[in-house]
């Protein structure tokens, strides 16, 4: 299955008040492996944003000037998320942006573009009521290493939802850790610590095995037919 994980960055909080996008981050995975794939688009929203926007996402006017306006870049997203299952955390608040920005072009809406959509901060809420459920929450609770994220970005943030996706997904008859989680956790270096864990092995000292055989004397004079351990196996 292909999944794309989402995330935008945004001039404010309201599509409907003239908030635009600023910035696309898109990762893709198939049948739970990262692929390398990914769309990173800043884009011009010919207008400021709020300073408190500024202060989440750190994108200045100036940096934002030259770039490209969203009917520039439409075709690129749509094409790249075109028949996956699309991720988001919070996804009422992207899919308002992105249908706001797909209507002012006369375009259908988001949704029509994808093979559906997975709102994983609803998934969250299921699986752990009464917590909070941000993105920097489930990094923590699922030990999942965002210290570099210092300020919010589309693409940072797609890649740790990828990795907060699949250990919120991973099923309790597999072991295949290594093959979901190196993959998203993206370096050689720590999918070999994975690799090279090894469990210790506790042995036996030598006053704990004479106390283990006298204990093994006393139960044996105890069993009048024999310990039942040290009896021959019937085999049918």
């Amino acid at each position: 299955m292909r999944v794309v994980f989402l995330d935008t960055e945004t001039t404010g909080l309201s599509p409907a008040a003239g908030d635009r996008i600023i910035e696309v981050g898109c990762i893709e995975m198939v049948d739970r492996a990262l692929t390398g794939r990914h769309l990173h688009l800043y884009v011009n929203p010919q207008r400021s944003s709020h300073p408190d926007a500024l202060r989440v996402h750190g994108l200045t006017d100036e940096f934002l000037s030259d770039k490209p306006v969203f009917a520039a870049v439409a075709e690129e997203l749509l094409a790249f998320v075109e028949g996956a299952e699309i991720v988001i955390h919070n996804a009422a608040f992207d899919l308002g942006f992105l249908d706001e920005e797909l209507r002012r072009l006369e375009r259908p809406a988001f949704r029509e573009s994808a093979a559906g959509i997975t709102d994983s901060l609803l998934m969250a809420r299921e699986t752990y009521p009464g917590k909070s459920n941000s993105l920097d929450a489930l990094c923590k609770r699922l030990e999942v290493d965002n210290r570099h994220r210092t300020a919010h970005g589309a693409l940072l943030d797609a890649g740790l939802l990828a990795q907060v996706y699949l250990r919120m997904t991973r099923g309790q008859k597999t072991f295949a850790v290594e093959s979901e989680e190196s993959s998203a956790l993206g370096t050689v270096e720590q999918a070999r610590n994975l690799r090279e864990h090894v469990l210790p092995v506790p042995t036996a000292s030598e006053v704990e095995l004479a106390e283990h055989e006298q204990l093994m004397a006393e139960l044996r004079r105890e069993c009048k037919k024999g310990a039942i351990w040290e009896q021959p196996v019937a085999h049918s």
